[in-house]
């Protein structure tokens, strides 16, 4: 006997999530919506994360389990969006926890305004204790004028494990692009920004985590990079040129951006985009993104606290580092002030 098709599809990727996992699927079954699948899929974890999914699933017969071997977050997003069944998915991440009107209140926000495509929510951030993490941001805009605005001022969009959206629209937009890791959700933002309306409900209905070891953290220049290259694929879209980053696979060196757009001026602009988020950022000046501050540097580009990112080097225990990026602002921006 077929089972009736729910209303919402719960879709969560996990590669060895075991730390905060129980905490995620429980939030998720304490929802007071509660007509829903929960498709969770264990990228290949090698650690306690499949059997910890297979517990819940054992004793509730809305989750089902999809494990194999590892393939990375957006093979994983795809086969989810495959799989799902409802007309709704909501995303959830094994790190974060749902507050349990949060479906509720999605879905009944998208019932109601059937032109909203994808919907967000404000949220708690939370560290890996559970304690309030100080976050000195903005919050998401609200409604679809709002969100083109934030595009155009490089504010974020959408928290991507508090998003519901209509399943058949992600699907035919091709669901998420693989040549965007790490920022696999602001390229899927961006395509989908002008074929429907995109908000944000006004309130908090998701703690989402801060810690070390969250893929944000290890991929900083990579998810930035990638980021400032779907918001230049965004502009090309929006002037009527082609986008060359739609059918591809991997994303190529950002010394062949040029060559990829067809025009000099690319990769400098990806730099300038990319380069003042990594002044203080401790992954980023300790893997590529250091060559790519001291090339935006040598380009001509400033931005605050350049000096200062000096001291922040030596603190981080990069002292090399710290006298090679010294050199450069000395021969390349000889009376900047700190």
């Amino acid at each position: 006997m077929q089972q009736p098709v729910p209303s919402i599809s719960v879709a969560m990727s996990v590669y060895n999530g075991e730390r905060f996992l129980a905490a995620a699927i429980e939030s998720v079954l304490e929802q007071t919506f509660t007509d829903f699948e929960f498709l969770i899929l264990d990228d290949g974890s090698r650690d306690a994360t499949r059997a910890i999914a297979l517990h819940y699933a054992a004793s509730d017969s809305r989750i089902r389990v999809i494990a194999r071997e590892n393939r990375g977050l957006v093979a994983s997003l795809n086969e989810l969006l495959a799989a799902a069944r409802a007309p709704l998915i909501a995303r959830m991440d094994a790190d974060d926890v749902s507050l349990p009107e949060r479906f509720a209140r999605q879905v009944a926000f998208m019932t109601t305004y059937p032109a909203i495509g994808v919907l967000g929510c404000w949220t708690h951030d939370i560290d890996e204790n559970d304690a309030p993490y100080p976050l000195n941001a903005i919050d998401h805009p609200v409604d679809h004028r709002g969100f083109l605005f934030a595009i155009d001022a490089g504010l974020p969009l959408l928290c991507h494990p508090a998003v519901m959206f209509r399943r058949d629209l992600v699907r035919s937009v091709g669901g998420y692009h693989p040549a965007f890791s790490h920022s696999e959700d602001l390229d899927l933002w961006l395509r989908l920004a002008t074929i429907t309306q995109v908000a944000n409900l006004p309130e908090r209905l998701l703690r989402y985590r801060h810690y070390n070891q969250q893929v944000s953290s290890r991929h900083a220049t990579e998810q930035q990079t990638n980021a400032a290259i779907s918001r230049i694929a965004y502009a090309e879209r929006a002037a009527g040129r082609p986008d060359p980053t739609v059918a591809l696979t991997r994303m190529p060196p950002l010394k062949d951006i040029d060559a990829l757009f067809g025009r000099p001026g690319v990769a400098r602009a990806v730099r300038a985009l990319v380069a003042p988020g990594l002044l203080y950022s401790r992954a980023g000046l300790g893997d590529n993104g250091f060559a790519i501050l001291c090339q935006f540097i040598r380009e001509g580009g400033n931005c605050r606290g350049l000096w200062r990112t000096v001291v922040r080097l030596v603190l981080f225990g990069y002292p090399l580092r710290a006298a090679k990026l010294a050199l450069v602002l000395a021969v390349h921006r000889p009376v900047a002030a700190p």
